[in-house]
């Protein structure tokens, strides 16, 4: 799989990069491995350099008074990180629509490419002064849809729409 990183390549047929980033030592459990709600840190970093590049970002916010909430999150944990490995995240954006953005992350080691986790998600557009949702402006929207398409003509991630559930018992 080829992947891009930054600004002008967020809209090329391939999930956006985010930038590598380290795990911290206040992050790592009892355990001696990452804390789950730390992957959701890093999930959330890296989403806010897409925004940036979506043009959703702080600014975007400070200008239009509109923001983005997420509304539903499922993650899976699959192999353990731990202290100085380093990460980086894969984000596809699957789907949009005039309110929502649906988003499937991919976090890997870095260095020797293994998945540790997935987090999918439901983002929503809110108009700040209302807390409501709203449609995205159509500047924006032009943006997302160019991003979605690009990311649709690539096969997409094992693990979307994953349910959380425990088979029967007989």
């Amino acid at each position: 799989m080829t992947t891009q990183s930054g600004g002008d390549k967020a809209n090329q047929p391939a999930p956006f990069l985010s930038s590598v980033m380290q795990i911290e030592p206040q992050w790592i459990d009892y355990n001696g491995h990452l804390n789950m709600a730390y992957y959701n840190v890093m999930f959330d970093r890296a989403i806010d350099e897409l925004w940036l590049v979506l043009g959703i970002g702080p600014d975007y916010k400070k200008a239009r008074n509109n923001s983005t909430f997420t509304a539903e999150c499922h993650v899976r944990y699959l192999r353990e990180i731990h202290l100085g490995d380093p990460v980086q995240i894969a984000i596809y954006l699957l789907a949009a629509d005039e309110k929502r953005l649906h988003t499937f992350e991919e976090l890997r080691h870095a260095d020797e490419g293994w998945l540790s986790a997935t987090s999918e998600n439901m983002t929503m557009h809110v108009d700040m002064g209302l807390r409501k949702t709203a449609p995205f402006p159509p500047d924006v929207r032009t943006t997302i849809e160019a991003v979605a398409k690009a990311h649709a003509s690539v096969a997409g991630p094992e693990g979307v729409g994953r349910a959380i559930g425990m088979p029967p018992t007989k």
